[in-house]
């Protein structure tokens, strides 16, 4: 009895090492782009089941999107951080606030929403200040409250470089962007790169946790800068991050589920179509387990970040997205961010089976400075930041 517990509890460890902490997630039909249904989503849960117990959508309220998804999930163990879309237009954030309060008294937060995050990347599209994220969060807080559900923390999911004091102070976690393949990065100081940012979030959100709210490698498309598209070096990306943020216990959303065909193409960079763990067709990428952790020795921890010592050259362009908020990874700020991700939901909108959906009712897997990061030496492809955005709706 004791060998075969030893053998299940090993079984377990290996099975939850190989899930994902989160995936983003845009339910929009991957070829076409249309609205989802609660069986589309459905469908999309139980082949996402074998990587994750988690998703993140930008928007509850573009293409009614917030109630197929929460109605997909009842009855499961299924989570759900729900984003609502920020732009220059506040009709946009309105809409979506109050679709989350509607939403609030239809199905129960408590148990299937770990998260409501306002906005993506608003102030790094110049859309928003962080004063008026800030006040953003205290409003969706205070609504909240109103309805008896001031447990679920509330963020806001922004690029390093413009996560400032002012935001951090607002927020109940810090849920920061960064891609180093938007940085023009080679794939072996990938790596050191991204925990380079994350080091310097923790530096400055002193007691406050923090949690990458988006990171990912494409695995086709051209490249840019340094940084190459490719199945080999998506792989290894993978497996270096997300065995590192085990180990360091950081908490992380995967960009993204699926490859999303109707995603605009026309970026920095032609990669916003190939970010999925899943292809199109909903097929993995990878065999399974997708990473594996044994033996795998993370590099050592900097005394001093990299963040500073980013070597992009090129200059700030100024321009914004288009669009009711997308979230693609064109190049946006993550340090070039994935820039041209495409949560396109309007609050969503950016930028990868079995049988059941998820247990039923089952246990739930699981600075010293005063402003933002230092901007100068940082490149953002703005032509990818504006297609992203484009493309999440």
């Amino acid at each position: 009895m004791k060998s075969t517990l030893s053998v299940a509890a090993v079984l377990a460890s290996v099975a939850s090492a190989a899930m994902f902490n989160g995936l983003s997630y845009n339910p929009k039909q991957l070829t076409t782009g249309e609205c989802p249904t609660v069986d589309t989503v459905k469908d999309d849960l139980k082949v996402l089941s074998a990587y994750t117990n988690q998703v993140r959508i930008y928007s509850v309220n573009d293409c009614n999107q917030g109630e197929p998804v929460l109605r997909a999930m009842e009855n499961t163990s299924w989570k759900v951080q729900l984003g609502l879309w920020v732009s220059e237009v506040e009709e946009v954030y309105e809409k979506d606030r109050d679709e989350l309060i509607r939403l609030a008294g239809v199905f129960d937060f408590k148990k299937q929403v770990s998260a409501v995050i306002v906005g993506n990347e608003a102030i790094y599209r110049e859309e928003q200040t962080s004063a008026q994220m800030a006040a953003k969060v205290k409003d969706v807080k205070a609504a909240l409250a109103k309805v008896g559900l001031s447990s679920i923390p509330v963020t806001v999911s922004e690029t390093w470089p413009y996560y400032d004091k002012t935001l951090i102070d607002a927020v109940d976690y810090v849920n920061v962007h960064a891609f180093p393949f938007w940085e023009g990065t080679k794939i072996e100081d990938a790596q050191d790169k991204m925990f380079g940012h994350i080091y310097d979030m923790q530096k400055l959100a002193g007691n406050k946790k923090v949690v990458v709210g988006e990171t990912g490698w494409p695995d086709a498309g051209g490249n840019y800068e340094d940084a190459v598209p490719s199945l080999k070096n998506e792989h290894q990306y993978m497996k270096e991050f997300i065995c590192r943020a085990n180990l360091e216990k950081i908490e992380y959303i995967w960009f993204s589920a699926f490859d999303e065909a109707w995603k605009p193409v026309t970026n920095a960079s032609d990669v916003e179509t190939h970010w999925g763990i899943l292809k199109g067709d909903k097929k993995p990428k990878f065999d399974s387990p997708m990473y594996d952790c044994s033996g795998f020795v993370p590099n050592s921890k900097p005394s001093d970040s990299s963040s500073a010592d980013s070597e992009d050259s090129s200059e700030v362009e100024n321009g914004s997205e288009t669009g009711d908020g997308s979230d693609e990874h064109s190049g946006h700020g993550s340090g070039s961010k994935h820039s041209g991700h495409d949560d396109s939901e309007e609050g969503e909108v950016e930028d990868d089976s079995e049988e059941e959906l998820g247990s039923e009712d089952g246990s739930e897997s699981e600075s010293e400075s005063s402003g933002a990061l230092s901007l100068s030496s940082l490149t953002f492809p703005v032509a990818a930041i504006v297609v992203a955005a484009a493309s999440f709706f």
